[in-house]
């Protein structure tokens, strides 16, 4: 029986500070597995020297493989280039940063073993994060839960494993806007989750500021509700009714009991709120009609500028 091989995913983008610490303990962890592995590391269009450091542990070790962007197309982009290119019967994503522990690669495959084709991790403790991020991403999480049509599991990132037929399915998801793990969510098949304390950063800052935060969770909410879009249309029809019966309202006033008109100030405040509201609305719209725009020019997710230790 030919011994299983293991791909392990990690994308990169300004990672100088730490590369060496993530090279040196992936490597530990997937030499003690029992079976074959590749690390596959994708520069997303890094300017620093990650680049160079990656190049130089690639021609200390043949399982080292680099994907190296032409520029930064993103994390999530990223994350897909490695599983295009991935050839285990198991795949895991991780992050460089080493605030997701590579050790639980270990229990992750045993799972795998068991039978399970999605193994995630679960935060149960998010250690160096300040309140607003450990409290904005918990919120986030149960109203993306909320919000959407499938079962998300909530406090998980991308460290998961995933088995090769699952695999070969998210490599046939074509879709520009990706929100990786709620694609794997999606899919289906057998999963299940390991709890784990997320460690502090090793080094350098964060990749995912609040801007890309909020980027990621529209990513998430239009890629899997149209809640938003029913929203829009009910709060809508609120208004409306509410402006119709206030015009019976005034009508009554002005002919029937034969009151001043009065009150524009509420009416200018009343017009204000409308129209605010009426933007907010279209604004929704607009983003789901921006994510049909980009679909439709089929471009290319991302584009290689080279490849080191791949197969060709």
């Amino acid at each position: 029986m030919s011994k299983k091989l293991y791909s392990l995913i990690i994308p990169l983008y300004n990672e100088e500070d730490v590369a060496l610490e993530c090279v040196k303990r992936v490597t530990e962890v997937m030499e003690k597995i029992e079976g074959d592995y590749e690390v596959i590391f994708v520069n997303d269009g890094s300017k620093d020297k990650t680049m160079e450091i990656m190049i130089e542990q690639s021609k200390l070790n043949h399982k080292l493989k680099i994907i190296d962007f032409s520029r930064n197309f993103g994390h999530q982009i990223a994350i897909t280039a490695g599983m295009d290119y991935a050839k285990g019967d198991a795949v895991i994503v991780m992050d460089s940063d080493l605030q997701d522990p590579p050790e639980l690669i270990v229990e992750m495959i045993e799972k795998f073993n068991e039978g399970y084709d999605v193994v995630y991790a679960v935060r149960a403790k998010r250690k160096g994060e300040s309140l607003f991020k450990k409290v904005t991403a918990k919120a986030f999480y149960r109203f993306l839960r909320y919000m959407c049509n499938i079962d998300i599991p909530v406090d998980t990132g991308d460290f998961r494993l995933i088995s090769r037929k699952v695999c070969d399915v998210m490599k046939n998801l074509t879709e520009r806007n990706r929100y990786v793990r709620g694609l794997v969510a999606w899919v289906g098949f057998k999963q299940i989750g390991i709890e784990y304390e997320r460690e502090e950063r090793f080094a350098g800052v964060t990749k995912y500021p609040l801007k890309k935060m909020l980027k990621l969770s529209m990513d998430g909410i239009t890629s899997f509700s149209t809640k938003p879009l029913t929203v829009s249309k009910n709060l809508g029809i609120v208004l409306a009714l509410a402006g119709f019966i206030y015009a019976i309202v005034v009508i009554i006033q002005k002919f029937a009991l034969h009151m001043p008109n009065t009150g524009w100030a509420s009416i200018v405040v009343l017009i204000l709120i409308i129209g605010g509201v009426q933007l907010i609305m279209l604004g929704i719209v607009g983003e789901y009609i921006a994510r049909i725009f980009d679909e439709s020019k089929n471009r290319p997710l991302y584009i290689i500028n080279h490849k080191y230790n791949m197969d060709e």
